[in-house]
């Protein structure tokens, strides 16, 4: 599925130009879903982050019971090594990944000795700083640890999603905000949540049913270092109406305002400004 342009990919140990086939009809990942990856991004040289975003997929790839067979450090030298065909200018998505080839006696579980490896760089612009979108609730939850690998960033969680924002899209709205399994705010189909009140920060408790995000934590750091009180907790839908200001925060773009929750109407406020202000002013400084 090509959703950028310009795509390199690197598979057996080299890199190619386009969208490379890498998986066979038969593999584990497949016929079975056995397949991780994480995101990174290259926006005007930096790479913010790029080494936590490799050592989560695999961990990602531990907890489908796949064996990851690149170190963190190595992977981080592959991708630079694929960036070097790019521009410095270039916003580029980076996408490592994982999934399993062979089964056990059952086929059901994965073999740990023979696991696929590649990653897929593709151009994708960055949003505009003041591009918004809008919420809705959905019927759909997120699910428990019990029920399905929440633990890790897996293809086979993303159906859910997409039930999610098909029925959020339905409704005339870009993204829905979700439970989890009891009934309090998890995060939205694609992306972590923060929400601002009477100038304190809220964000909901990271309690097993969603992934904590790297950027998220980024976030978290950055506004604490500035003086602002950031609350981790439980939180409902009607906190959510009641706030002043809310952001999604995700590796495609970091942070992207909200402007409507259901008929709850919203401006993009100080805080969410402040956030990306210093969300890249720390990404630029690490180059």
């Amino acid at each position: 599925m090509a959703t950028g342009t310009n795509i390199r990919t690197y598979f057996n140990g080299t890199w190619h130009d386009g969208d490379t086939p890498i998986m066979r009809a038969a593999d584990h990942g497949a016929w079975l879903g056995s397949g991780v990856f994480d995101g990174a991004r290259f926006v005007d040289g930096v790479m913010p982050d790029l080494d936590a975003h490799c050592a989560r997929v695999n961990r990602s790839a531990e907890a489908l019971m796949l064996t990851p067979t690149v170190e963190t450090a190595q992977m981080v030298e592959i991708v630079k090594e694929g960036l070097e065909a790019y521009d410095k200018g270039a916003a580029v998505y980076i996408r490592p990944m994982y999934w399993g080839i062979d089964g056990d006696a059952t086929a059901i579980i994965p073999q740990k000795d023979t696991t696929g490896f590649a990653v897929c760089l593709e151009e994708i612009p960055m949003a505009p700083p003041e591009a918004c979108v809008t919420l809705t609730r959905t019927r759909f939850r997120r699910p428990v640890l019990e029920d399905a690998v929440v633990n890790a960033k897996a293809g086979c969680l993303y159906p859910n999603n997409a039930r999610m924002l098909a029925e959020a899209r339905a409704k005339g709205f870009n993204n829905a905000l979700v439970g989890d399994a009891m009934g309090n705010v998890a995060e939205t189909a694609t992306a972590n949540v923060f929400m601002v009140k009477d100038g304190e920060v809220f964000t909901p408790i990271a309690n097993g049913t969603f992934l904590a995000g790297i950027t998220r934590a980024r976030h978290m750091k950055h506004m604490r270092a500035d003086g602002m009180t950031v609350h981790e907790t439980v939180l409902s839908f009607a906190d959510f109406e009641a706030a002043d200001e809310i952001f999604l925060s995700g590796n495609m773009s970091k942070v992207t305002p909200v402007s409507a929750f259901e008929e709850n109407q919203y401006q993009i406020g100080p805080v969410t400004r402040r956030v990306r202000e210093m969300y890249w002013d720390w990404a630029m400084s690490e180059s």
